[in-house]
């Protein structure tokens, strides 16, 4: 399924970011967050399905993950050496399948097909059916813990493989992430990061009404993490966050997003965590992210 033409796209990418000015850097990273969104919105109204709130917070982070950080080859996607990222949100698959496919593990023109009938593309994340999805994600509290498998598998391994994992904020209020983080602390997991998409909304509320997290950098520095709060906006803040372990304990990064970011009228509101755009509004949405 590998899309040879899309793999050379992302690889000339993927040069800008390792070798270009800082500059240069941040503006092809912002290129492809902008494609994705815009990937999304049409997939989300096309199948009148979706998490389009959620989509656009984590955007900025896997497009700086999979275009500047992960050491992956698309054409390749089983290599027994490589990063593994896990989205353990997984309710927010367009973002992802976007991302992948525009990395090249597949043709772009799939991402049509997003939640159509017999679509490999289904609203969450299932690895034995599109290449570079590493495990199969919804039920949240359950990618961290994976993750945690994942990184003890590599050391294991005597692989320098690092793993990603992305939560959603209010995933956080689970406590099979509590134990995850405690166990990732306890075996001084320096090959995994866990990355908190901090965007403060959830199905229904806010986080911090539902069930509040802060001060979430302390409680994660006392569960034994190294902690870092970035911009989740910011590709040039979050390429340096993303950096390895300082040391020998696992990596918190708070994200702090806007949940919507992109479309002013989306933005923030937590009506859209799973709300479907009309089509006036979808072609409003995309002036907005032209």
């Amino acid at each position: 399924m590998t899309d040879s033409q899309q793999v050379s796209a992302w690889r000339v990418v993927r040069d800008v970011v390792e070798t270009g000015s800082p500059a240069e850097r941040a503006a092809v990273l912002a290129e492809q967050s902008r494609l994705i969104r815009r990937s999304v919105l049409a997939m989300i109204g096309r199948a009148q399905a979706g998490h389009i709130g959620g989509d656009f917070s984590v955007t900025d982070v896997l497009a700086t993950l999979y275009f500047g950080v992960l050491r992956i080859d698309p054409a390749r996607p089983d290599a027994p050496v490589r990063d593994r990222f896990i989205l353990s949100k997984g309710h927010c698959a367009a973002s992802l399948y976007s991302t992948l496919a525009f990395s090249g593990y597949f043709d772009p023109a799939a991402l049509d097909t997003f939640m159509g009938p017999h679509s490999p593309l289904n609203g969450h994340p299932n690895r034995v059916k599109v290449p570079g999805v590493e495990t199969n994600t919804g039920p949240l509290g359950h990618g961290l813990p994976v993750a945690v498998g994942e990184a003890l598998g590599a050391r294991l391994l005597g692989h320098d493989s690092r793993v990603f994992v992305v939560c959603g904020d209010g995933e956080m209020q689970e406590g099979s992430n509590w134990e995850a983080l405690m166990s990732a602390a306890h075996y001084r997991l320096a090959n995994l990061t866990l990355v908190i998409d901090r965007n403060r909304l959830q199905q229904g509320d806010r986080t911090e009404e539902t069930n509040a997290l802060d001060p979430l950098a302390d409680k994660l520095a006392a569960f034994g993490w190294e902690v870092r709060e970035v911009d989740g906006h910011d590709h040039t803040a979050l390429l340096a966050a993303f950096a390895p372990a300082a040391g020998t304990r696992p990596v918190a990064v708070i994200a702090n997003t806007i949940k919507g970011r992109g479309v002013s009228f989306i933005e923030d509101r937590v009506e859209w965590h799973h709300k479907v755009p009309s089509p006036d509004q979808i072609a409003l949405a995309l002036k907005e992210l032209a």
